[in-house]
């Protein structure tokens, strides 16, 4: 091999000073050269036919910019490509956006005042679509920007979104899927329900946003027809607002219950075990336990709650009393009644409650599929048949009228509030309310045993999300509400007669088309609405007519597998033959519940397989207070200003070098990012100075061009052998970490061999590498060091793609042709290790070695000993003798 010199010139490119380095403003240089070089295309293009590696992107909304959050998941999603790229793969990485949904929906209504659904249909659903079309990339350039700001390769220009006509026939088609595997049926029941969306939300949705809210906690009589004590059941609820709505009241059938007369004569009616909740009713002992009764109260006589079972009470309000009188306003026995708190009887609102609406069923006080009492609209306000001064307001707001009006009934028998965790929507962060309404679901509970045996085909990145959050998630996972009654999503491909009897599913847009005649250049709802399907009945029956519904954009994202790739109308075989499964996804802890969920839901319904084999799961990013950041507050700094003054590099690092790779929450401190800097990439930097300082320094002694391929290898140097040694543990430790997708192991190992090389390797050969003992024992030296810094180019290439890539163009300069057969790092394969230069003895006698100078530095510090103060000698003793090394150490 030879490397073309000419006298004047050197061999690599001069380095300026560390302390003149700005990481920012060459990150910006390396930029604009990929952009040159086209390298992200050019790495596809030279990894065309190996074997793929499966990566599947999940789509954030492009309505808002992109935070911390996203950048952290951002990195490990190009860390982990980047290394798959080098291990020999091909490796397609698509960017994808979430377009449908609340958080656009949401965006409009604040800009247009929507109020509701009466507002949206007087501006008319094509208008208001395509408003919600208008914004769904606001900010795409922006995250395009950002993302290639922090060095993650990704495709931009071939991306895939929600929206596209393809997509959302995909989604079609795996909805016909689930229809014809029974396994979606439409249902009535009682869900997380939006107020200010309008709309109900998953299970896992409400899961997202909980907050400590105080609430009213009140107690209230029931008084029992027909009973001789004149008693009263006494109910205690912290949502009054559904009083309007009661319709029986439901005890535990095994529990112990009193009739306790109080010194005014009234008999209330309570659990035995929370008698002392009623007020004044039980003497408090220290310490809060129950005592005896008070004076003036005596327990008149205590029953089972079977035994309450079928009484009738009078009711708390009206407005139902006439319709339900023959069914309802009486007890009801069921396990659920706790006694941990209240009163042990429970007041039951079939249309705000999963357990009221289950015992109303249960115990005839209403019958399946008859309306319920839900005098409440989309809006959350008081409707028909509820009277002032409670109509028109929001329930929330009318629980203050309701309490004064239960006062001047006589029946509130305690009034005061409780501190609670209550869920809140995720997007418009006002309280949830639960609420009756009808939706498609998916019968996850039907195929729960698979869910649970795919997940353990899976590995998760920490395995306790997977073994316990998700496994536990999984066990008690309810149908899935997929269906929105909204207006900009997928459209529910059902078609319905008006008497229910006759429902057709369509899964393709040929289907839709042959059906109704007409062509179809985009199936949004003002598209497709008024579409009307011919009765198979006869044409003596009416038409046909679409649902309403949309689908929930989580039902989208988890079947993204399918139609971005438009499956199966197109790449049918590609698809299930090459890139399902995906090997890898990663996404931050809130998704357990989200992406990750859905992905499991709709693969093991449709193929009975998990979608993908490896997740790396993310914590969350807080401000540095620990709080969540929050714009309002700017309680954390701009991540573009991180990235201006301290490197996208020095990002990435103090990022995955943290607890929020193992799904712990990081508070995010700004120092942080510039420790990185100071403490590994200047020390690395100046290593790489020292490096070039010296070459050029020989090459202009020897009149000679500096050539790795010359006889100075296989030095008998130690400390040369030492470190050829020590990279090599590092490949095969980088290798098997990433192998094994434990991110956040890499960084402290590189901290700790850049300490070895800089203050070890350069100090104690600095006077070699400066040709002290001749000019070929300073070549050992130099290919030595060249060697590692060119071998620690290639191994964190993928995650410090800018610096390594500048170290590289002027590093490659020493190899053959200039190093044009690999003109970036980015594509070259990762490193292999030499397996010849491993010597454990030599490692163990350094780290012996550097383990002595720290005891030194120690027993200085505690002896108020100067460094610089010569010792005359000192002792080592260690139980395995200790292997004398032929180099002065400085304790």
């Amino acid at each position: 091999h030879t490397v073309v010199w000419m006298e004047g010139m050197s061999t690599l490119e001069d380095v300026i000073e560390g302390k003149d380095y700005s990481f920012p403003v060459e990150e910006e240089a390396v930029l604009e050269y990929w952009k040159e070089t086209n390298a992200f295309k050019e790495q596809l293009r030279r990894s065309e036919g190996r074997p793929e590696y499966v990566f599947y992107d999940g789509p954030p909304f492009a309505t808002g910019l992109p935070h911390y959050g996203h950048i952290l998941a951002g990195t490990i999603k190009d860390v982990v490509t980047r290394f798959a790229c080098s291990t020999g793969h091909h490796v397609t990485r698509r960017f994808g956006w979430d377009c449908h949904g609340l958080p656009v929906e949401y965006e409009i209504d604040k800009k247009l005042g929507i109020k509701g659904k009466d507002h949206v249909f007087q501006f008319g659903i094509d208008k208001y679509n395509e408003e919600c079309r208008s914004i769904v990339m606001r900010y795409s350039k922006e995250w395009e920007k950002t993302v290639k700001r922090t060095g993650r390769w990704i495709d931009f220009e071939n991306d895939y979104k929600t929206l596209d006509r393809n997509f959302m026939e995909s989604v079609w088609w795996v909805f016909q899927e689930l229809w014809q595997k029974n396994l979606v049926y439409k249902g009535f029941k009682v869900m997380p329900y939006s107020t200010a969306c309008n709309t109900p939300l998953s299970n896992f949705e409400a899961g997202l946003d909980y907050r400590d809210v105080s609430d009213p906690a009140v107690m209230i009589s029931f008084p029992i027809i027909g009973c001789s004590l004149g008693a009263s059941l006494v109910a205690w609820t912290t949502t009054p607002w559904t009083l309007p709505s009661n319709l029986a009241l439901c005890v535990n059938p095994d529990f112990a219950y009193v009739y306790a007369r109080g010194p005014e004569g009234n008999v209330f009616v309570v659990a035995e075990a929370r008698l002392s909740e009623v007020p004044g009713a039980v003497n408090k002992r220290k310490g809060g336990s129950q005592g005896s009764l008070a004076d003036g109260w005596e327990v008149v006589k205590t029953v089972l709650g079977k035994d309450l079972e079928g009484l009738r009470y009078k009711p708390m309000f009206t407005f139902f009393e006439e319709d339900k009188k023959d069914t309802a306003f009486k007890v009801c026995c069921d396990a659920y009644v706790s006694d941990e708190s209240g009163t042990g009887v429970v007041h039951q609102a079939p249309a705000y409650g999963e357990d009221d609406y289950r015992v109303c069923i249960a115990n005839g006080v209403v019958k399946k599929g008859d309306d319920l009492p839900d005098p409440v609209d989309a809006n959350g306000c008081f409707c028909h048949p509820v009277t002032e001064p409670f109509r028109g307001k929001h329930v929330k707001d009318a629980d203050k009228d309701l309490i004064a009006s239960i006062k001047n009934m006589g029946r509130m028998i305690d009034n005061s509030r409780i501190v609670h965790s209550y869920p809140y929507c995720w997007r418009s962060h006002t309280p949830l309310i639960y609420k009756a309404v009808a939706s498609y679901f998916v019968k996850v509970e039907d195929i729960k045993t698979q869910l649970l045996a795919n997940n353990k085909q899976t590995r998760w990145v920490p395995s306790y999300v997977q073994e316990k959050r998700f496994h536990n998630w999984l066990e008690n996972a309810h149908d899935w509400a997929i269906s929105r009654n909204r207006y900009w999503g997928t459209p529910i491909p059902v078609w319905c007669s008006e008497d229910g009897e006759e429902v057709r599913v369509f899964g393709s847009i040929d289907e839709l088309e042959s059906a109704t005649g007409k062509k179809l250049s985009d199936i949004h709802r003002h598209f497709i609405d008024h579409l009307e399907v011919p009765s198979r009945r006869g044409s003596e029956f009416p038409p046909l007519r679409r649902v309403e519904d949309v689908f929930d954009c989580w039902f989208e994202s988890g079947a993204m597998p399918y139609a971005q790739q438009h499956y199966p109308f197109e790449n049918k075989e590609h698809f299930e033959s090459k890139i399902f499964p995906a090997n890898f996804i990663a996404e931050g802890l809130d998704q357990t519940r989200g992406w990750f969920y859905t992905l499991m839901v709709l693969s093991t319904a449709l193929f009975d397989r998990p979608a993908f084999q490896n997740l790396v799961c993310n914590g969350l990013v807080l401000a540095a207070d620990g709080k969540k950041m929050s714009k309002s507050l700017k309680n954390y700094p701009d991540p573009n200003e991180i990235l201006d003054q301290y490197g996208a590099d020095a990002l990435r690092l103090y990022l995955i070098n943290s607890p929020v790779v193992r799904a712990e929450p990081l508070r995010f401190k700004e120092e942080g990012v510039f420790a990185v800097l100071k403490d590994l990439f200047l020390p690395w930097y100046n290593a790489y100075r020292f490096l070039v300082q010296n070459v050029k320094r020989v090459e202009l002694d020897t009149g000679q061009a500096f050539n790795l391929f010359s006889a100075h290898r296989g030095s008998k140097n130690v400390l040369d052998r030492w470190i050829a040694s020590a990279t090599a543990s590092l490949v095969l430790f980088v290798r098997d970490e990433m192998d094994n997708y434990r991110l956040y192991t890499v960084v402290p190992r590189l901290v700790s061999f850049i300490g070895q090389l800089t203050n070890v390797y350069v100090r104690y050969n600095r006077s070699r590498l400066k040709g002290k003992n001749g000019t070929e024992d300073t070549l050992h030296a130099l290919t030595a060091l060249y060697d590692v810094l060119l071998t620690l180019c290639k191994t964190m290439a993928p995650f410090t793609p800018f610096f390594v890539e500048k170290m590289y163009q002027n590093l490659r300069r020493c190899l053959p042709d200039g190093g044009e057969t690999e003109p970036s790092v980015h594509f070259c394969a990762f490193p292999e290790p030499s397996l010849d230069a491993l010597d454990c003895r030599v490692e163990t006698s350094v780290g012996r070695m550097q383990g002595i100078i720290e005891i030194g530095r120690q027993i200085r510090e505690r002896n108020n000993k100067a460094l610089k103060t010569p010792l005359k000698r000192i002792i080592v003793v260690h139980p395995d003798g200790l292997e004398v090394l032929p180099f002065q150490i400085c304790v």
